[in-house]
């Protein structure tokens, strides 16, 4: 499991003329392969009179998939550039897909790199990178004496509660990145002086925002 990998937070579109050709850049996250496929042929079938409908995606949390297609351009011109800017953001299960309308004007191989990759970029920018960050649930039971204490602990030292039951007893429910589960465990143990029961629960990646967890 990674500690982390990032990714897009939502589908994307944007859109920009370079010498009077119009490039639509398309991007969207993606889990499956077939997923990816079925988004870059409903963007083909969106713009079947294009001249050139680009894509390129990503999958696997160590990009075991790579794929791209240059649709018609020069070979290496237009699917190696959109696939190369996904892998430069570090990017993990994303698909884009540029669409381009002639405009009359021929860009050239430098030309049409620089153009592929902006189209693919600004799809990008309008999708928003997120990191999804690796946590692990944590269940403390404690006696309702430690109540305040405990409860002031978890939020001094800016852990991510995520619920409060009572019955006989107290029960957190704690996000604990997955790297200091231990740490936690620790302090846990040593601010009840022993006395709380810590049980781990699901492994689950949450989404960061511009550094704020999206719960």
């Amino acid at each position: 499991m990674l500690k982390e990998y990032r990714t897009l937070y939502q589908f994307g579109v944007n859109e920009i003329i370079i010498d009077k050709s119009r490039f639509i850049g398309y991007a969207k996250p993606v889990v499956s392969e077939e997923e990816a496929i079925g988004f870059i042929e409903e963007i083909k079938k969106k713009h079947k009179d294009a001249t050139h409908n680009v894509p390129a995606y990503v999958l696997g949390q160590n990009n075991e998939i790579q794929r791209y297609s240059d649709d018609g351009e020069p070979s290496g011109t237009a699917g190696i550039p959109v696939l190369e800017l996904i892998k430069k953001e570090n990017l993990r299960n994303t698909v884009v897909v540029v669409t381009r309308y002639f405009g009359g004007v021929k860009l050239g191989t430098g030309g049409l790199v620089r153009a592929y990759t902006k189209g693919a970029k600004i799809a990008l920018e309008t999708s928003r990178i997120i990191i999804k960050r690796a946590y692990r649930l944590l269940h403390i039971k404690i006696d309702y004496t430690l109540l305040g204490k405990v409860q002031n602990e978890i939020l001094q030292n800016k852990y991510l509660l995520k619920d409060i039951e009572y019955d006989d007893a107290v029960h957190f429910f704690v996000y604990i990145k997955w790297d200091e589960v231990d740490k936690f465990k620790k302090q846990a143990t040593e601010w009840t002086n022993a006395r709380c029961d810590i049980t781990e629960k699901q492994e689950k990646y949450l989404t960061e925002l511009d550094g704020k967890i999206i719960i």
